[in-house]
């Protein structure tokens, strides 16, 4: 049974100790950084760079954080992600977010290249075959995960393995495209954009919102378009299309929820064991995914800090931490009309979002079952 670290959000006495900044200095003692990360070792702090105008990613005071937790024991960190944009553009957005290396203390730079093809193709099991590893996920000896966990319109709940499993591989290979990058996930190596000419409202949000410009309205801004060979199947057009007439055809829930633990599996099996820990911050949980252009006001309160060097056990108690907490008020939780007691990330999609879990121990990445350690 693997320990789960926790610290609450609350703050009950008005000390620096009991602050969050605080609580997860005392967490990241617990792990015994001294005996897992070496003098001189490298050790990428992958996290989520957010988006232009999606801000509610994890704040650079706890990734400073875990940045001095590690260069106190000689270890040379950095923080990093892969491209969900223009490589370029990308790194402006994490400085716009206040994620730079004054604010962090430790190099900011993209995993796979400004170019985001800069990957590994390892094996990754029977749904993806194939899947591009960002190179220097693949070649660090260890790493510290930090995600923000938050809901996600496909996979119900965001966290540990989202984060590792996309973010730590490439939208695109150089030579099998996105059918070998995170695309894959969305599509399970098949998928396509489809077109419902009666449904569109032509508001060309899909146009606008697309990270490679390769989605275009021809014959006068009438006709939907996309060059197949170059898009990553992100899934941003069909997510903002207000009429559901653009769709992503690929996965089903399940499957897309397997194929990330199996991508999870592929990037976590290039260290070796006790070199990962995963950190996740139960804060500001909005219902969408840090890479749309915007974030929407949170549906649960703060719930604290889960740490635990078991992707499985720090993810399933976090669920269970989340689950049955009050929607707050005026969020889309409320609008949606749930209630108090009910599981409020699985009634805002009617994701069975516990799939990755279940598939990610399945596949021996960890166990369910743990003990929940709390730090006053």
């Amino acid at each position: 049974m693997s320990k789960v670290y926790y610290a609450s959000a609350r703050v009950k006495k008005w000390k620096y100790s009991d602050s969050m900044p605080g609580k997860l200095e005392r967490l990241l003692k617990e792990m015994g950084f001294s005996e897992r990360f070496g003098h001189g070792e490298w050790v990428a702090v992958k996290t989520h760079f957010g988006s232009e105008g999606s801000h509610r990613v994890v704040r650079p005071v706890f990734l400073r954080k875990v940045v001095d937790a590690l260069k106190a024991v000689g270890a040379k960190p950095f923080v990093t992600d892969t491209v969900r944009i223009k490589g370029l553009d990308y790194l402006e957005v994490a400085n716009e977010n206040g994620i730079n290396h004054l604010s962090v203390g430790a190099p900011v730079v993209l995993a796979d290249g400004l170019y985001g093809t800069d990957n590994i193709l390892l094996k990754a099991g029977e749904l993806l075959g194939e899947i591009a590893v960002a190179s220097l996920i693949h070649d660090a000896p260890a790493m510290v995960v930090v995600s923000h966990i938050k809901g996600h319109i496909l996979a119900g709940y965001a966290g540990a393995i989202k984060n590792v499993a996309m973010g730590g591989v490439s939208a695109s290979h150089r030579h099998c495209g996105w059918k070998c990058g995170r695309g894959a996930m969305h599509a399970v190596g098949a998928g396509m954009l489809v077109w419902d000419s009666e449904k569109c409202e032509l508001c060309y949000q899909c146009e606008e919102i697309c990270p490679l410009e390769c989605v275009k309205f021809t014959e006068e801004g009438k006709k939907f378009g996309y060059e197949d060979e170059r898009c990553w199947r992100c899934g941003r057009c069909a997510r903002v299309c207000p009429g559901e007439a653009v769709r992503l055809e690929g996965a089903s829930d399940e499957m897309f929820m397997k194929s990330l633990a199996e991508a999870a599996k592929a990037v976590l099996g290039t260290f070796k064991p006790g070199k990962v820990i995963y950190i996740n911050m139960l804060t500001e949980i909005q219902p969408e995914c840090d890479c749309m252009p915007a974030a929407d006001v949170p549906v649960i309160q703060d719930k604290g800090i889960a740490l635990s060097e078991d992707i499985v056990a720090v993810e399933q108690a976090s669920m269970d931490i989340l689950r049955g907490s009050v929607p707050l008020d005026g969020s889309a939780a409320t609008e949606r009309g749930i209630s108090p007691g009910e599981d409020v990330l699985f009634e805002l999609y009617k994701k069975p979002y516990i799939i990755q879990v279940e598939e990610a121990e399945r596949l021996g990445l960890g166990k369910r079952r743990y003990e929940l350690v709390e730090i006053k």
